[in-house]
């Protein structure tokens, strides 16, 4: 993500990108994940994710509202630069959102 704001005759601009998210999976489990992640095809089906994942082993039937309680802190670095003034710099942030998750569990049998 990039924006850029000039006031007079100086432009700064700062792009900012997702470095590092902490999940906090309301199971017990933490799982941090550094870059975004491998997208979901349908080709792979119900593998595991290979990079970036994690497995409930219990349902969430047990928990508050039927659902897990969790949060994500998402780690940002920010890159800016104002050419006109030689300068420049790079920070970071970090920002939490909750999420909740309703895990089920599926029973089959195979009558193969």
């Amino acid at each position: 993500m990039s924006a850029s704001a000039t006031a007079g005759s100086v432009t700064v601009t700062a792009t900012a990108k997702v470095t590092r998210v902490r999940w906090s999976m309301g199971d017990g489990a933490t799982v941090t994940c550094h870059g975004p992640g491998t997208p979901y095809r349908k080709s792979r089906e119900v593998t595991e994710s290979p990079d970036c994942g994690h497995l409930y082993e219990r349902p969430s039937y047990e928990e508050p509202d039927g659902r897990y309680r969790g949060t994500a802190t998402s780690t940002w670095t920010i890159t800016w630069s104002a050419p006109a003034l030689g300068d420049g710099g790079q920070f970071t942030e970090t920002r939490q959102t909750p999420f909740t998750v309703d895990v089920r569990e599926v029973q089959v049998v195979n009558t193969r």
